[in-house]
C-alpha cells in the first residue's frame, strides 16, 4: 500500500476562474498546507492534460502528490503521483493494473461492500461521502457519518471524508474514524485560498 497523507485533500473546481485564478488558487492551497490535490475537470482529453501538466508544476513545488480524477491516461502522460476512480470509472483493479504498483489509487466508496472491492482489488485510499449536498456537478448521493465508521472498521485502508465541507460544519466529523478531509468550494470559492486551506487543516486535525 502507497503511503498517503489524506489530513487536507483539496479537489479541484476550474468553473468558478478564470485559468490564471485557478492555478493562482490551487498554488495559494498549497502553500496554505493541503497535503493532497486532485484535478478534477470535465474538459477534453486534450485540454484535461494540458491543465494537469500547469497543475503539476505547482504541487512538484510543494511537494504534494497530485491524483487525476477519472482519467488514467491523463494520469499516466502527465506523471501524476496516482488516479482517483468513481462507481461509474474504470474499475479500482484495471487502475491499477495500468498504474503499477508504485503509484496512488484511490476509489470512491459510500458503501461497505463498494469499499471491500476497491480495498481487494487495489486501492490505496477510500473517499466516503457526500457528508452533505455539494454543489459540484457530481451527482450527490448522502453518506451518513455512521456509514463512513462501518467502512473505516471494515476496510483497513485509510479513507477521507468528502461532500460540501467546510470550516463551519466539520464538527459532525468530530470522533469519526478517518484520516481526513476532502474539501472542493471551501478552497476554491475561497477569496483567500491560502488562509481558508491554514484554517482547514487545523480543524482536520482537532476532529
Amino acid at each position: 500500500m502507497n503511503p498517503v497523507d489524506l489530513t487536507l485533500y483539496l479537489v479541484t473546481d476550474s468553473s468558478y476562474h478564470t485559468n490564471e485564478s485557478f492555478l493562482w488558487t490551487i498554488e495559494e492551497a498549497c502553500k496554505g498546507g493541503v497535503s493532497l490535490v486532485q484535478l478534477r475537470e470535465k474538459s477534453g482529453g486534450r485540454d484535461y492534460l494540458w491543465t494537469a501538466f500547469q497543475v503539476k508544476e505547482i504541487t512538484d513545488r510543494y511537494h504534494i502528490p497530485l491524483i487525476i480524477d477519472d482519467r488514467v491516461d491523463v494520469a499516466l502522460a502527465c506523471g501524476a503521483a496516482g488516479v482517483h476512480v468513481g462507481q461509474s470509472d474504470i474499475p479500482v483493479a484495471f487502475a491499477r493494473k495500468l498504474m503499477g504498483p508504485d503509484k496512488i489509487v484511490g476509489a470512491t466508496a459510500k458503501t461497505v461492500p463498494q469499499a471491500l472491492e476497491a480495498y481487494e482489488q487495489g486501492a490505496d485510499y477510500l473517499g466516503v461521502g457526500a457528508i452533505y449536498p455539494t454543489t459540484t456537478k457530481v451527482k450527490t448521493i448522502l453518506t451518513k457519518v455512521e456509514t463512513l465508521n462501518e467502512i473505516a472498521d471494515a476496510a483497513p485502508i485509510p479513507l477521507v471524508a468528502i461532500g460540501g465541507l467546510n470550516a463551519g460544519n466539520l464538527d459532525i466529523l468530530k470522533g469519526a474514524r478517518m484520516d481526513g478531509i476532502a474539501v472542493v468550494s471551501a478552497i476554491m470559492k475561497s477569496k483567500t485560498p491560502r488562509e481558508a486551506a491554514e484554517e482547514l487543516c487545523r480543524l482536520s486535525l482537532e476532529l
